[in-house]
Order: structure tokens, then C-alpha cells, then sequence
């Protein structure tokens, strides 16, 4: 495959990643459990217990994971076409996954910002 075509891919399996990360744990879809793995990474009684369930509150961590199902069914690889591309690939998704989310918490703030602002203005 093309280095130009490698690029277009990473960038776009970067969105269903960063899609899938946020929603999971961000969303109120997700809120109880969410709220049950915070629980349980935060009283667990061992620290295996503790780091497993942070996984699923932290959208860093999460979008690993959902990183390695999407490099399992679309075999995509980065630069190189053995291992080697699996890893690259793997690592590039999830920093552009986390650029995808970053950006997606800013015009999220934004949007509420402005909300917030509108129902003051109409109080007023």
C-alpha cells in the first residue's frame, strides 16, 4: 500500500477509535458502568483489580485497547508490512485518536460555554 493511502487510513480508523474511547468513557449511555469500574478501580483490593477497571473510565487508556481490536479486523499496518507496521500503526492511531478527542472536548466546552451563556442573557 502507498505511504499516501497509509496516511488516509490512519486518519480515518483514527475517527471510529476515538468515537468508540469517548463514547465509552465519556457518555451518559455508559454512566453506570462507568461509575461501577471507577468504584472498583478505586476500592479494588488488588492493584491488578484497580489498573484493569481504570481502563474503562480513562479515554487514554481505553482507546488502546479499542486500538488493537481495529488493527485485528482491518489489518492495517503503518510503514512497514510485518510486526513492525502492526506497532507503528498501533501507536499512530492512538495519538491521533487522542488529538481527535482533545479536540472534540474543546468544541465541547465551547458549546457549553456558549449555552450557558445564552440562558444567562435570556434570565436576564
Amino acid at each position: 500500500m502507498e505511504l499516501s493511502t497509509q496516511v488516509a487510513w490512519l486518519f480515518l480508523l483514527a475517527i471510529p477509535i476515538a468515537c468508540m474511547a469517548w463514547t465509552v468513557t465519556h457518555e451518559e449511555v455508559f454512566r453506570e458502568s462507568r461509575e461501577y469500574c471507577l468504584a472498583r478501580s478505586q476500592k479494588g483490593k488488588t492493584i491488578a483489580e484497580r489498573k484493569f477497571f481504570y481502563l474503562f473510565t480513562c479515554e487514554y487508556c481505553f482507546s488502546h485497547y479499542v486500538t488493537i481490536i481495529m488493527l485485528f479486523i482491518t489489518n492495517y499496518k503503518l510503514l512497514f508490512t510485518d510486526w513492525r507496521g502492526y506497532l507503528i500503526a498501533g501507536f499512530a492511531l492512538v495519538f491521533i485518536a487522542n488529538v481527535y478527542m482533545s479536540l472534540f472536548a474543546l468544541v465541547r466546552i465551547d458549546l457549553k460555554k456558549v449555552r450557558l451563556e445564552a440562558e444567562n442573557e435570556e434570565k436576564k
